[in-house]
């Protein structure tokens, strides 16, 4: 055998992405996978991991080949009983996935967000005149998480007592996407009665008439879904729409607290605010990673992943190689970064993007209308979570117009 017929080697490496510290900042080790090879196998858990921009994009468009009903976390669902009945957007193929995509997909359209669009700036602006009574504040809570509490439940039709379930329960089920470790022990004891509560609002009688979830509900009387479906479709909104919402405007936040040049850019051109949110979303991957199972063996640059096999896409990695985007470590409205796989890809990319892009425009808009500077008052705290990059406070500094 010659040197060039040599088979290639898979690198490896015995990091755990679950650790502490790589949760806190997973930056040096993203670039270590990409550096290391196109696949890497993780010794600290036996998957196959894969980080460069070309990779994850083809594995996340391939549904046939690479599955998410068998789980997009650590768990297979081939060999483990998952703890809740598994998501029928996130954790379905086709068939399954296509009636519940299609009813989602009609709910979240252009149509229903054209109807929030006045309401959704008029409550941005209520807010913020609210929060800016004082020139320092945390803009986790007073903002990425007040917000989307303030307008997305009420979308939905949600009853007003007891939304505070929505976000520890969505961060219980992102955790549990990775490994048992310490964040996913830390929720199980509480886990029971979030969950009694979300899948209590999932119920008809529970929605307002006019919400979200009345129209899913609506679409199973007309045969689009069963009526077995439709409260897990609503269950859905409740699970993915709120924390990846909450830790994406928290991102955006940040970008512009430590880029002022870039918010004086907004500031004097609103009309970039959806592409801040993108280019927010590539720069810090709210949802870090996803894994896929494979069908089939299957070779991926040289490495066969036997049938069954696990595999670790690195969202934030690919949103951040140097072989897709220019000086992609910086934050820049400038770029066109609307081919980011921060949202996935293929027919699991995010249903509800369009929804969290205006919220995020409603907010951007309020925001530039009223502050000529922000920058962060103080150091900013990360919240972990085995799935999700986010943080937990970001004391800001304003100055108002």
């Amino acid at each position: 055998m010659t040197e060039t017929d040599t088979p290639p080697v898979t690198a490896s490496l015995d990091t755990d992405p679950f650790a502490p510290d790589v949760l806190a900042n997973p930056l040096p080790l993203q670039a270590r996978l990409r550096d290391a090879g196109p696949v890497v196998y993780l010794e600290s858990h036996g998957v196959h991991a894969l980080a460069r921009y070309e990779h994850v994009h083809a594995v996340l468009s391939d549904w046939q080949t690479f599955q998410s009903a068998a789980g997009v976390g650590l768990a297979n669902f081939r060999e483990e009983k998952p703890w809740r009945p598994p998501s029928l957007l996130l954790e379905a193929d086709p068939p399954l996935h296509d009636a519940p995509r299609a009813v989602l997909s009609r709910v979240l359209g252009p149509r229903a967000l054209r109807g929030l669009r006045q309401a959704w700036a008029e409550d941005a602006r209520a807010l913020v005149d609210q929060v800016l009574r004082d020139t320092e504040f945390d803009a986790v809570t007073a903002l990425a998480q007040a917000f989307p509490l303030r307008v997305f439940p009420d979308a939905v039709g949600l009853e007003e007592e007891g939304r505070h379930h929505l976000l520890p329960y969505g961060d219980h089920a992102f955790n549990a996407f990775g490994p048992p470790n310490a964040l996913v022990d830390k929720g199980a004891p509480h886990i029971a009665g979030h969950a009694e509560w979300v899948n209590g609002q999932c119920t008809r009688e529970r929605l307002a008439p006019d919400g979200f979830g009345a129209a899913i509900w609506a679409a199973a009387d007309r045969g689009d879904v069963t009526a077995e479906q439709a409260p897990l479709i609503v269950r859905s909104l409740l699970t993915a729409g709120v924390d990846t919402t909450v830790h994406a405007l928290g991102a955006l936040l940040y970008a512009f607290a430590t880029h002022p040049e870039q918010w004086r850019r907004l500031r004097a051109d609103p009309g970039l605010a959806r592409v801040a949110f993108d280019e927010a979303v590539r720069w810090e991957s709210p949802v870090q990673t996803f894994f896929r199972t494979t069908t089939r063996d299957v070779e991926i640059a040289g490495t066969t992943v036997p049938d069954g096999g696990k595999i670790l896409t690195f969202l934030g990695a690919a949103n951040r190689d140097p072989r897709r985007w220019d000086d992609p470590d910086s934050f820049d409205l400038t770029r066109d970064p609307s081919a980011h796989v921060g949202f996935g890809m293929g027919i699991h990319q995010c249903v509800g993007q369009h929804v969290a892009r205006l919220e995020a425009e409603s907010l951007l808009t309020a925001l530039a209308e009223r502050v000529e500077e922000i920058e962060l008052a103080g150091a900013p705290r990360r919240h972990l979570n085995n799935t999700l990059r986010a943080w937990g406070s970001m004391p800001v500094r304003v100055r108002t117009v």
